[in-house]
């Protein structure tokens, strides 16, 4: 199982984005967060994928709590969760060409040895030629460089995926293409999906179940429940 606690964070602890809020999904089970723009469950994503410390609350991953946050997260728990967000010229490294972007993980992980395969792999099933591979994120179109994001978030074979409005700046086709990969993905690995959105009709013909912002949100933050050191 995948679950958020009774999670509450932000980025002032005075004026918290979450409050207690709690979801959780099961191995191999899609779940849609839908909300409006602004509500916090972006910040949220951020908790789930281990990139935010909430300010109370507990994350479990596979029935362990968090060890940690960002780069003091253990190492299985870190590479347990692929995560894609919703602006990927923000999340890629301008200096990278789209292979090595890709790759990233891999050489970061100490398995080089299964770049070749890997990269190649993901860039048929993302719909990347291997002229597109040798460009820098400016030479390519958002459409493109999102689809290598996926790919590097696929890259270590995730338990679990988090997508933060992967598909809000791309058009119907390239949404079609990339929801279609992550569905692919999760037939064969039994992955676990947390895909966050505004578009109901999208989230809840992608999703097993949808859970609404305003039916999980709002309640007093929490005082008794501390949240694991960074």
């Amino acid at each position: 199982m995948f679950e958020l606690e009774r999670i509450t964070a932000g980025y002032d602890r005075r004026h918290p984005v979450v409050r207690d809020v709690s979801l959780s999904l099961a191995p191999g089970e899609s779940v849609g967060l839908l909300g409006p723009s602004g509500c916090g469950k972006s910040t949220l994503a951020r908790v789930a994928a281990l990139l935010h410390r909430p300010d109370a609350g507990l994350v479990r991953i596979d029935g362990r709590p968090a060890g940690g946050w960002r780069h003091r997260a253990p190492r299985e728990q870190r590479t347990a969760i692929g995560v894609v967000f919703q602006q990927p010229r923000l999340a890629a490294d301008p200096r990278l060409t789209l292979h090595d972007l890709i790759a990233e993980p891999l050489r970061a992980t100490g398995r080089r040895d299964e770049v070749p395969g890997r990269v190649a792999r993901l860039a048929a099933e993302v719909g990347l030629g291997g002229e597109l591979l040798a460009r820098r994120p400016h030479a390519v179109s958002d459409g493109q460089l999102q689809r290598a994001c996926l790919a590097r978030a696929l890259v270590l074979r995730p338990r679990w995926l988090v997508c933060d409005e992967m598909t809000a700046m791309l058009d119907a086709s390239t949404t079609a293409a990339l929801v279609a990969v992550v569905e692919a993905y999760r037939g064969e690995e039994g992955a676990g999906l947390l895909a966050v959105g505004h578009d109901r009709v999208l989230l809840e013909r992608w999703c097993d179940r949808t859970a609404d912002w305003d039916e999980i949100a709002g309640a007093p933050a929490p005082t008794e429940t501390a949240a694991p050191g960074a």
